[in-house]
């Protein structure tokens, strides 16, 4: 099953959602504000994109992190912030055919799909 993690009122995770839907691709949408982000699956996504990739520096949350929580960045310190607020994480993240991609490309998306 095609999986899209996203926030529901974000423009970029709404073009995602129509792209697909215009094409009649099945999806579950997770809504990362909502229902957060297991450890696991987010460790998948970094593995695939690289936790520099995978966290999203220019969101609100990021601009709103205390100088010490953006200091110093580790994997581990990266993955503990995207775990705790999960809007810090690049979207959509679009996880189909053993593939892993995030931000939205029509192009990108018709090459994994």
């Amino acid at each position: 099953m095609t999986e899209l993690y996203g926030i529901r009122n974000c423009d970029t995770c709404k073009k995602a959602r129509a792209w697909l839907e215009t094409r009649g691709i099945a999806y579950r949408f997770h809504e990362l504000r909502e229902n957060g982000l297991d450890r696991p699956v987010l460790e998948e996504m970094e593995r695939a994109l690289g936790w520099e990739s995978l966290l999203n520096r220019r969101s609100t949350t990021w601009r709103q992190l205390s100088e010490t929580d953006r200091q110093d960045l580790t994997r581990e310190k990266s993955l503990q912030l995207m775990l705790r607020f999960p809007t810090l994480i690049k979207r959509p993240v679009l996880v189909a055919n053993d593939k892993i991609f995030a931000g939205f490309s029509p192009e990108q998306y018709q090459g994994i799909l």
